[in-house]
């Protein structure tokens, strides 16, 4: 009806004029013809378009894959997605992880007594806690050497590292002696005052050379439980990450080639390592943000 002519100007009536005669509201009849109207595109919700569940899983394979670590679990998947601008739910990248059977292996934890330990081995800046520990592994030309480490217990970075055939206490000390030239740039005497050294109570650790070794740094000794290697558990976290994406998945010739690789492992470790506890930040980041925090408040 709106679109006939008027017999006197020979033009168009309009709707608002037809509308208004049958006492019609506008509104009523323009969403109707909207729905009449198929070549409309349907209503989409506002806000950011979600990925559907191939598209997040094309990105969790394409973060598994860029990532120069084995094995990463979903938290850290979830962090570098998020570090890439997409965000997605932390249990949906769980989820789709699980069914597309991309989850890391892992024994369900055994049952566990009590724990003596009281409060936290995590301190609240560097170089307050250091750990140090050692692991054994094997090469082709030199059979069976040990692999000694020391890693600070706020930021988890790997301080030094030290590869030997013979793992005696006079060994045990390099990584300490590495970090220490490091950090404070002489071995001098009370170079590392103030600092606590967690260690378990291993021969070397416990030898009088050693103990006065690191007592004329300044350091203090601080052996964990017997028994309880959770104590030296910074320590442990580390180990364990090195044989994950190092000791376990390549075989070395002889110790050079795997002192080699040891200092390229430490330096990716500490640059692109993630660390939840420390916000999903790897440990060089999380020691620049103290130092920025420290200047600021400063």
């Amino acid at each position: 009806m709106s679109q006939a002519p008027s017999p006197s100007t020979n033009k168009p009536y309009g709707a608002a004029r037809v509308l208004a005669v049958w006492n019609l509201a506008r509104s009523s009849y323009y969403a109707a013809k909207k729905r009449q109207d198929k070549s409309q595109p349907p209503a989409q919700k506002r806000g950011p378009k979600r990925l559907c569940d191939e598209e997040v899983l094309v990105q969790i394979r394409q973060v598994l894959a860029e990532s120069v670590f084995a094995a990463e679990g979903y938290r850290k998947v979830w962090a570098r997605m998020r570090m890439k601008g997409i965000r997605v739910w932390k249990e949906r990248i769980l989820r789709l992880m699980r069914e597309a059977d991309l989850l890391s292996p892992n024994r369900r934890p055994a049952h566990r007594p009590a724990n003596p330990h009281e409060g936290s081995i995590v301190p609240m800046e560097p170089n307050q806690v250091w750990g140090t520990d050692a692991t054994a592994t094997t090469t082709i030309e030199d059979g069976k050497v040990t692999i000694f480490a020391a890693i600070d217990h706020y930021s988890a970075d790997c301080l030094g590292i030290h590869v030997v055939k013979k793992g005696h206490r006079f060994e045990a000390l390099e990584p300490i002696r590495q970090a220490v030239r490091e950090l404070f740039g002489a071995f001098t005497p009370g170079a590392a005052t103030g600092i606590r050294l967690r260690h378990d109570h291993g021969s070397v650790y416990m030898s009088d050379d050693f103990q006065n070794e690191i007592k004329h740094l300044g350091m203090e000794s601080s052996p964990s439980f017997v028994r309880q290697p959770e104590g030296n558990g910074c320590i442990e976290r580390f180990f364990r990450t090195l044989k994950e994406q190092l000791l376990w998945v390549r075989d070395f010739r002889n110790m050079e080639e795997l002192r080699e690789a040891l200092v390229a492992f430490r330096e990716t470790y500490n640059e692109h390592w993630i660390v939840e506890r420390l916000k999903y930040q790897t440990p060089n980041q999380a020691r620049r943000t103290f130092s920025l925090a420290l200047r600021e408040a400063a």
